[in-house]
This record gives structure tokens, C-alpha cells and sequence, in this order.
């Protein structure tokens, strides 16, 4: 498709601490024992869109991300992995190759910073800029096929706004809470919903819309939407791109500066459209059939001329054309999974998510009780692990346990008598007899002595927890 992708892994985010480090960066958290950036990689590799330019905030957690991708990725997806805060010299950048080039980005600004700092390294006609932290079914070749078929100068990916919240209560009442949608963003979109006329994101969710007048004259009429939100996925023709990054040099997001611009400007556009769309290379396919027939439908469709070609010739008395530029919108199905992993309740919900209702995003064959127990996870007498589980490679677990709708990583070694519910357990955990956890993620490397007590708690890594103690809604980690 001749698109280039760029991926923004962040670095640790503070929003997720304790639950990253230095050692595990955001990119490398675990969803389902797997690093939240594979599910990203993963969906890019089925639509065929293997150039990619990961960007990663700090050297740690580059090298982490890096080395990672360096591994699990080697021969197949061609990775440059560009590290904010590290300066190499030209020898040394030539000598690390294509699977680990980097490049100087300074730290702290924002996703249109970071595309400014590495817009050098863009050579593509279009550019796929998409967060790390995404974990989706929507195929990404769906996205810029749409973008490709109205030469538009953005494209944005849209789904449903996900609901946030336990889905089971571990109160002891047993009632289940309901998860609860929030309003993200008003979007604005023209009769056919191709078309972005408007979008209010952050804290211009809550002020009056207001539309440009020029948009109504030569839309007629518009759809606005609450229950849509912005899934961090944006196709940009690169030299648009390019030009408003150089130009409006304050600006810091792609959601709430970069977008809302283009969309406000689209009937009166103030940049350069060079050169004309560029064609569709038939010969490459996407490895994924699925993938390939939303990407087929999308470009197969017949356009008629938009609203934007409309009033653009519409410039009765004047042989000019008035000047436009087109920003589209690719609305996923409600059926289609799309969340971030940008905060604590988003890393459990998607944990929880991933092995329960949209367990086809995790790769693995679940068993006939619709969990997953690895052949090398040892259970004691009369421990049961529930649908929705998972018990990875080399853990053990004593006797008269219970382990309802949570994950457990690698090499945990858990007493007897515990109970687990609604958690989250990462690698090389060691619990006590008598421990009961609800709610809680427990970070690689933690202890919980015996009878220790966590509600809706995080535990950083190492951290220890001693015998007997009882903790609800804390946060603890090592000063």
C-alpha cells in the first residue's frame, strides 16, 4: 500500500505507575502474558503494513522495546526503533542497522511533537500514525483504504466509546456492577458518515459546538455523535503532514490540535495539496483474508463527488477554484474491540477482556471451560481455576485455591487456601497460604505474605506485602 507507519510506544507513563519501570515500559505491559505492543504489531502484519518507525520516550525503556521487538520481530515487520533522549553519532546510527536505528526526540511533547521530531525519517506518500497502546480487531488496512479512496488529507479511525468497570462485583452481595460508557469526544459527521464536519475532544466536550457556517451551507446537514471515540489511529497525506508540523510549530497532539485544525479548515484550506493521488499497487496482498475483504469492499465502493468537490466548483462569477481538503472518518463496526491501554482500570478491563469476551485478540486455544491452564502450571488438591483464567508457563499452585476471571504469569508460586479474583498476577509472583486478592494487580516480583488482603489495590515490582495485612484502593511500590 506503500504506507508508512509510525508507532508511538510512549515510555513509562506516570498515569500507569507502579505498574511501569524502567524494566517494563508501557509498550511491554502484559495483556494477557503477552506485551500490549504485540497486538498492534500483530493486526499491522495481517494487513501487510511491515514499515514501521517505532517511537519510544526515554533510553531504558527504548532499549527494553527495542531489543524486544529485535526478537519477536526479526525477519518479519522492517522496524527502525527511534529513542527519545539518545544521540549517536552517524557511524554508530549506520552500524545498528534496520531492526534498531535511532534517533534524538526530545521528551515531553506530545504526539505532534514526537512526529516533528522524527518527521525526517517519513518518505512515504502517506503516513499511519497509530499509539501502542491500541489493542484492536479493526484490520488497519481498513483505515487506509478509506483514506486512499478520498485522497483525503487525514483519516481517522472511529469505534464505539469502550465502558469502563468490573463486569462481576466481588462485593459479597454477588450483584454484578454495570460497566458505564463515557463520552470521549462530539463528533461531527456528514449524511454518508464518511466525512469528519466536526470534532470536540478533552475539555470542548463540555462547551458549546459550534460549526462554521461555510460547513452547513454546503453540507445541509449534519450527525453529531457522542458515542463514538477517537481510537488514536490517523492516516496523513505526508506532505500535509509535514507541512502543518513545520508551521504551527505550538502545536503539541494529533487529537486535540493537529485534527481539530484540518477539520476546521477543510473549506478553506490554507495548505498545499502536492501532487496527485497516488495509485493503488495491486500486486500486494494482505496476509489475512478477512482483512483483505473489508480493504477490497472499502475501495470497490463507487464514489460520488463529496460535498467538498461540490462547493469547491461552486464559485458562481470566478474562474478560481475555491481551495479544499477532504477529512474522513472510518467508523468500525459495534462489533469491532478497540481499547487503550492508557490507564490502570483500561489495563485491567482489557486483561479481563482479552480472556473473556474477546478472547480471539489473544492468539491462544482455550480449553473446553474456556480458560487456559499451560501443560507445565502444577494445581494442588481441590484448587479450581474458573472460565475467563489463564495459568502460564511453570506457576504453581497449593491446595483449596480459587481463581476466578484473572491471569497469572510465568513462575508464580502461590500457597494454599488463596483465593483470586478480577486480577491481574505477573511473573515470578510469590503468594502466601491464606492470601486474598480482589480487584488488585500484583507486578513481577512481589511478595505477598501469608493472609495478606488486597482490594482494588497495584503492587510494584519487588514490593513485599507482610503477613496479615489488609489493604484496599493503594497504590504500593518501593520509594
Amino acid at each position: 500500500m506503500d504506507f508508512q507507519v509510525v508507532v508511538l510506544a510512549g515510555g513509562t507513563c506516570k498515569k500507569l505507575l507502579p505498574l511501569v519501570s524502567k524494566d517494563v515500559p508501557k509498550a511491554l505491559l502484559p495483556v494477557a502474558n503477552r506485551p500490549v505492543l504485540s497486538y498492534l504489531l500483530e493486526q499491522l502484519e495481517l494487513s501487510n503494513l511491515n514499515d514501521l518507525i517505532v517511537v519510544v520516550e526515554g533510553e531504558d525503556a527504548a532499549l527494553c522495546v527495542g531489543g524486544w521487538i529485535s526478537n519477536a520481530y526479526v525477519d518479519r515487520l522492517h522496524v527502525k526503533c527511534l529513542m527519545q533522549s539518545i544521540l549517536l553519532s552517524v557511524s554508530e546510527y549506520q552500524r545498528m542497522g534496520p531492526q534498531g536505528r535511532v534517533a534524538a526526540v526530545p521528551e515531553d511533547v506530545g504526539t505532534a511533537g514526537a512526529l516533528r521530531a522524527i518527521a525526517h525519517h517519513l518518505t512515504a506518500s502517506d503516513i499511519l500514525v497509530v499509539s501502542g497502546d491500541l489493542v484492536s480487531d479493526i484490520p488497519p488496512g481498513a483505515l487506509a483504504a478509506a483514506h486512499r479512496q478520498h485522497d483525503a488529507v487525514v483519516t481517522t479511525m472511529l469505534c464505539s466509546a469502550p465502558v469502563i468497570g468490573p463486569t462481576e462485583s466481588v462485593s459479597s452481595g454477588g450483584k454484578d456492577k454495570i460497566k458505564k460508557p463515557r463520552r470521549y469526544s462530539i463528533i461531527g459527521l456528514d449524511p454518508t458518515k464518511q466525512f469528519l464536519l466536526h470534532i470536540a475532544t478533552g475539555a470542548e466536550v463540555e462547551k458549546d459546538i459550534r460549526i462554521q457556517k461555510n460547513i452547513i451551507r454546503a453540507v445541509d446537514q449534519m450527525e453529531i455523535r457522542a458515542d463514538l471515540v477517537d481510537a488514536h489511529m490517523y492516516a496523513f497525506k505526508r506532505s500535509v503532514l509535514q507541512e502543518v508540523l513545520d508551521e504551527k510549530d505550538k502545536f503539541r497532539s494529533l487529537k486535540e490540535d493537529m485534527l481539530p485544525y484540518l477539520v476546521r479548515s477543510q473549506l478553506k484550506s490554507e495548505v498545499l495539496l502536492n501532487g496527485a493521488p497516488q495509485a493503488e499497487n495491486g500486486n500486494e496482498k494482505v496476509n489475512s483474508q478477512k482483512n483483505q475483504a473489508v480493504v477490497s469492499q472499502i475501495l470497490a465502493n463507487a464514489s460520488t463527488p463529496s460535498f467538498h468537490d461540490l462547493y469547491a466548483s461552486s464559485n458562481k462569477g470566478s474562474t478560481l477554484v475555491r481551495r479544499i481538503h477532504k477529512c474522513c472518518a472510518y467508523i468500525a463496526k459495534g462489533s469491532k474491540y478497540c481499547q487503550r491501554l492508557n490507564s490502570i482500570q483500561a489495563f485491567s478491563d482489557i486483561n479481563r477482556d482479552v480472556i473473556g469476551d474477546a478472547s480471539h485478540l489473544s492468539g491462544y486455544s482455550f480449553s473446553a471451560h474456556n480458560n487456559i491452564i499451560h501443560p507445565s502450571a502444577q494445581l494442588g488438591s481441590r484448587t479450581t481455576v474458573g472460565p475467563h483464567c489463564m495459568l502460564w508457563e511453570g506457576s504453581q499452585m497449593g491446595d483449596k485455591c480459587s481463581v476466578k476471571r484473572s491471569v497469572i504469569g510465568r513462575h508464580c508460586r502461590i500457597g494454599s487456601s488463596v483465593k483470586i479474583v478480577n486480577s491481574v498476577i505477573m511473573d515470578h509472583v510469590t503468594i502466601g497460604d491464606g492470601c486474598s486478592i480482589q480487584g488488585s494487580v500484583i507486578c513481577s516480583n512481589a511478595q505477598l505474605q501469608e493472609r495478606s488482603v488486597l482490594k482494588d489495590c497495584q503492587v510494584g515490582a519487588g514490593f513485599v506485602i507482610t503477613a496479615g495485612s489488609e489493604h484496599k484502593g493503594e497504590s504500593l511500590a518501593r520509594k
